[in-house]
């Protein structure tokens, strides 16, 4: 498929998803949401891809966020379902995405990167929820991801100043994985996702989806109880990997992974 707004390029298992306006910073309208709404479709239906990153084209940002001017003059701002990016409300994509943050990440970009499993951020990259300063509110999982992810009180000095954190403070506070120089973001980002798609993809997408299910449990009995009826959980219980894992493990050989 062609897009306009975005790029999706395939290599091997890990497909790339670039947000592609670097004019204005990457900033996202109606149209580019729904470029990626069906981009990540595909995504998450392609038994061959297994594991995603997402960046931003340029060195200047990896997302400013929602596209202001094209707002204030009467633009079209419609979004999926699935949300900003076709992302920061698709619950049910169990395959993991990994943030390769190549500068500004701002209100919906920082939002976007909050929505991936892995956050890698090229040292120059600047994170914040700055939507107060512009009279609206990081609606779009920012005020809800950020406390998950480094406890209420970090995040409210965050959300209630609209202060800008660097990479190197986000890795401190929790929310970034590891910080790289910006010539060696994607390999950094390439290199997680080699490691994660060394893994069982099934057992990958069964953790994932076991996690983030599992912390909407207010009891870890409930959690721990009620995650073999979660629907990736029992399609790892039926897979071809289920039986390759410990096959290669007593023949001393690296597994053939299916994903199925």
């Amino acid at each position: 498929m062609t897009y306009q707004f975005i790029k999706v390029e395939r290599e091997d298992h890990v497909t790339i998803f670039t947000l592609n306006r670097p004019e204005v910073m990457n900033a996202l309208h109606s149209p580019a949401h729904f470029e990626l709404h069906d981009a990540f479709d595909a995504f998450a239906a392609d038994p061959e891809q297994w594991v995603g990153i997402v960046t931003g084209a340029g060195e200047r940002a990896f997302s400013a966020g929602n596209d202001l001017k094209h707002q204030a003059t009467g633009g079209e701002m419609r979004s999926p379902p699935s949300g900003f990016a076709g992302l920061t409300s698709r619950f049910d994509l169990t395959k993991p995405l990994i943030a390769a943050v190549n500068g500004i990440a701002m209100g919906g970009g920082f939002e976007i990167a909050l929505a991936c499993d892995i956050i890698v951020a090229a040292e120059g990259a600047i994170f914040a929820l700055p939507e107060p300063r512009v009279g609206l509110a990081a609606l779009a999982g920012g005020l809800h991801r950020l406390p998950r992810a480094i406890g209420v009180k970090r995040a409210m000095g965050m959300i209630l100043t609209g202060r800008r954190v660097s990479a190197v403070e986000g890795e401190t506070l929790g929310f970034v994985n590891e910080v790289t120089s910006a010539s060696d973001l994607m390999n950094a980002a390439r290199r997680w996702a080699a490691q994660i798609a060394e893994l069982s993809p099934m057992s990958i997408r069964a953790s994932k989806e076991a996690v983030f299910r599992g912390l909407d449990e207010t009891r870890l009995q409930d959690a721990i109880l009620g995650q073999n009826k979660y629907p990736a959980v029992g399609a790892l219980f039926r897979s071809e990997d289920f039986v390759e894992g410990p096959m290669a493990f007593a023949q001393k050989r690296a597994p053939n992974w299916k994903g199925r």
